[in-house]
């Protein structure tokens, strides 16, 4: 009697142990159920086929990048590669009225890159804070990966919203789409956000080099620098390139120099440019540039592999103006051009365009900088802004066809040249 009663208990006990598994399988199927609704209506907020009214202007991103791609792009010159010109629009630009003066936004930064290098939007942003015209060369699957990513980071980055235009350019055999059979590159984005995109594009960094993506897909980066420069509407541009940083400030100080001075028509605004080992903090200003520079932590771009690429800048000139370190922005001393000189420039829109021919390694900067000298203009190089490249450029670290393509761009080059006396037959200027 006694142990039928202990067994009697036993199974209510153990009724009661399985009812309690059973429902807390029950809850975390629901758990799981409603989670998939959760992610199913975040997707179609970020993806939503059904375009309607109420949709476009809950997401109008999404619209304007659909209505993007559904044009095709435009071909360049070449009839070689295919043209996305604002893929993704800021916040800033959408919000410029037609017509507006374009010195309401006196200086836009331009820049160009392949999507393994666009994870250095996010320090070059950081510091920059004004409006940012990127143009990203895609080629094979990296045409729906950059897409993809572009609409993450205008999604999910406040700042890119804001001030950053999207611009992609792919071979004309090559089409963008809209990324809704991509959805995993969004999976848990929308928890971490905007370190979670650029996370994402660190881990995309080594898959290849800009020079490198293929052995016959060539990096059309003066077509890039020009679709960039074409993608805003400031009347002033520094084009640089994605892995240099511009002095802090920068855009502040010049807007205040315009104040007071605004550069001649005939008139580029040179930014002496360094390069700084990997370690080592981006310097801000120039008292601490110039202490970087005294201790051989910060040298002159291009210092082991070109010298003369940016000699005529003068650096120890620069570096000596010592009374000019924290005072406002000026012209510090205008200097002539001298092959083969690539400075790095303030310009206004006018000035030429880069010749489109010009691609992969050699002259491709070279070439922009001696058409300027050619139609007169001067180079006047700023006081206290400057520029910096991500570490020391070596010898060693480049593509293995870097001599070929140099070679090639240097017959190019002298091409080039003579071009330009039939293009300025009145100017006593030759490079």
């Amino acid at each position: 009697m006694h142990f039928s009663k202990k067994c009697s208990v036993f199974k209510v006990v153990l009724s009661a142990l399985l009812i309690v598994a059973l429902l807390q399988l029950l809850y975390l199927s629901f758990l799981s159920k409603l989670h998939g609704k959760q992610q199913r209506y975040k997707y179609s907020e970020l993806f939503g086929s059904k375009k309607t009214e109420k949709q476009a202007e809950k997401n109008p991103r999404r619209e304007h990048l659909r209505y993007s791609l559904s044009t095709g792009g435009i071909f360049d010159g070449s009839g070689q590669y295919r043209v996305y010109k604002n893929l993704i629009k800021s916040d800033f630009s959408t919000n410029q009225k037609p017509g507006a003066d374009p010195r309401s936004h006196h200086l836009a930064l331009a820049t160009h890159t392949t999507i393994n290098n666009l994870h250095h939007l996010n320090s070059l942003l950081e510091r920059w804070q004004n409006p940012l015209s990127v143009a990203i060369f895609a080629n094979g699957q990296d045409v729906k990966f950059a897409t993809a990513f572009v609409y993450a980071l205008s999604l999910f980055c406040p700042q890119v919203q804001a001030l950053v235009d999207f611009h992609l350019v792919c071979h004309s055999g090559e089409m963008a789409s809209f990324p809704e059979q991509d959805r995993e590159h969004f999976a848990g984005l929308e928890e971490k956000g905007c370190p979670g995109v650029f996370a994402k594009l660190e881990s995309h960094r080594d898959k290849y080099k800009n020079y490198a993506i293929g052995s016959n897909v060539s990096y059309p980066n003066n077509l890039l620098r020009n679709v960039a420069r074409s993608g805003t509407d400031a009347a002033y541009i520094l084009v640089i390139d994605v892995d240099m940083i511009p002095s802090a400030n920068l855009h502040h100080q010049f807007v205040t120099m315009l104040m007071r001075r605004e550069p001649a028509a005939d008139e580029v605004l040179v930014l002496p440019a360094f390069e700084i080992r990997h370690t080592r903090k981006m310097p801000a200003s120039k008292s601490e540039l110039v202490q970087l520079y005294q201790v051989g932590e910060v040298r002159p771009f291009y210092d082991e592999l070109c010298p003369r690429c940016q000699a005529p800048t003068n650096y120890s000139q620069w570096i000596n103006l010592a009374s000019k370190s924290s005072g406002p922005l000026e012209v510090a001393y205008t200097i002539n051009w001298a092959d083969p000189w690539e400075p790095f420039y303030i310009g206004a829109r006018s000035v030429p365009l880069y010749d489109e021919n010009f691609r992969q390694y050699g002259f491709n900067r070279i070439s922009q900088a001696c058409e300027l000298h050619v139609a007169g203009y001067r180079f006047s190089v700023l006081s206290n802004a400057f520029v910096v490249h991500k570490g020391f450029k070596v010898q060693g670290e480049f593509h293995s066809r870097k001599d070929e393509e140099n070679r090639k761009n240097r017959i190019l080059f002298r091409s080039f040249k003579e071009s330009l006396k039939a293009k300025y037959p009145n100017s006593p200027r030759r490079c």
